[in-house]
């Protein structure tokens, strides 16, 4: 029985399951699932590209490793893999939860895991009528959200977005108004209206990793990624921040397996990335300059790490490109700059882990290029690990 390895485009965190899986002697077969056909009929199911045909390889699958980018085109993958009688990691009712981040809150909220304070409003900024007409619901939609949030700043944002796209800060009622203006139906945003008070989480956040094999707990990692930067209330690195390990006192782990258990469920094998924000408020370790000063200094050494990603020998020498990567993460790493926001970051997650607030997980996360070097944790061998122990297969 062999392991599958379903992606859309090669890019660094497939090339680098691959390498790893190569690494550990472990047989892999790539699958696109981009360009691709899938057939059904009385005969059985095909699936083919253009110039080859993958139905004999699929079948020979007994796990897949769903690394399709899309978050509808992973949920189609998911449930076709499923249905064609493949384990797949992660599972459709992981998947179908992690699409969307009102389904993840809900879930957290159920199990009595601290999230943002959350408004859903299922109505459209505008509705267009039978007559054409067009029906305006901002005014009604920002009454809703400020009856339940107040007049504090509040978050908007699509429930279906990744990498911080479209979500927007109100710091008033007219800028409520045009935030909500703003939002329409869309792939991203299907329906509705999602907003959260804003979290006074400093200037980083962190990505936390869990992960569950057959037969055993979930495990957290013990080192998170923090995304840390005062570019925006946004702390995604997709907007220039810069990145950091971050170490997990044993009740934000023990939380963050919470997390996991709660969208896992009984499910035998997953991966997640959560995604949480440390409500520091006012009790800062140090001043916000002195964090300031020392990211300006990281500048240089991380526009190299950024050098290296942009080179186009990526794909055709990946074995060399990633040594190069992994020595400039390393002179990014080896600063003062550097240990000196990572032991602030440190301070303050030890001193405030109590006001811990989880909002968002991530059922296929990147990792090759981040989390990887600067937590020290390849994701691609808990991948691994996990769709060998459905197998029943081991190291």
């Amino acid at each position: 029985m062999s392991i599958g390895l379903l992606y859309e485009r090669s890019e660094t965190d497939e090339m680098g399951i691959r390498l790893t899986a190569e690494e550990l002697h472990i047989d892999l077969e790539y699958i696109p699932f981009r360009k691709i056909s899938i057939s059904m009929d009385e005969n059985g199911y095909n699936i083919r590209s253009k110039g080859k045909n993958y139905s004999d390889a699929i079948k020979d699958v007994a796990v897949v490793l769903n690394r399709t980018q899309s978050k509808n085109r992973r949920l189609f993958a998911t449930y076709l893999m499923e249905t064609f009688g493949k384990h797949v990691i992660n599972p459709s009712s992981v998947e179908s939860v992690c699409y969307s981040k009102l389904r993840t809150l809900l879930h957290f909220w159920m199990a009595g895991i601290k999230i943002p304070k959350t408004v859903y409003v299922p109505c459209d900024s505008r509705e267009t009528m039978k007559d054409g007409t067009e029906i305006h619901n901002e005014e009604d939609i920002a009454d809703l959200l400020q009856q339940e949030l107040g007049n504090a700043e509040i978050v908007v944002k699509p429930d279906a977005g990744t990498h911080g796209r479209m979500v927007s800060l109100a710091k008033n009622r007219q800028e409520l108004l045009t935030n909500i203006q703003q939002t329409k139906s869309t792939i991203i945003n299907p329906v509705g209206i999602l907003a959260q008070e804003f979290i006074q989480k400093w200037f980083y956040d962190l990505r936390i990793i869990v992960t569950k094999e057959k037969g055993k707990a979930p495990y957290c990692h013990p080192k998170a990624l923090a995304r840390a930067g005062f570019k925006d209330f946004r702390t995604n690195t997709f907007l220039g921040n810069l990145v950091f390990d971050a170490a997990l006192p044993l009740y934000i782990r023990n939380l963050a397996v919470k997390c996991g258990k709660t969208i896992g469920k009984n499910n035998d094998a997953w991966l997640l990335a959560l995604d949480a924000m440390v409500a520091v408020g006012k009790n800062k370790v140090v001043d916000d300059e002195f964090v300031m000063s020392h990211l300006n200094r990281l500048s240089i050494p991380f526009d190299a790490i950024k050098k290296v990603k942009m080179y186009k020998t990526k794909k055709m020498d990946f074995p060399s490109w990633n040594r190069k990567l992994e020595e400039a993460f390393q002179d990014y790493m080896s600063t003062e700059a550097y240990e000196s926001v990572k032991e602030v970051i440190d301070e303050s997650v030890e001193k405030n882990q109590h006001s811990i607030i989880f909002h968002e997980a991530n059922s296929c996360p990147e990792f090759w290029e981040q989390t990887r070097l600067i937590t020290g944790f390849n994701l691609a061998i808990p991948l691994l690990k996990s769709a060998q122990s459905l197998t029943g297969l081991s190291y």
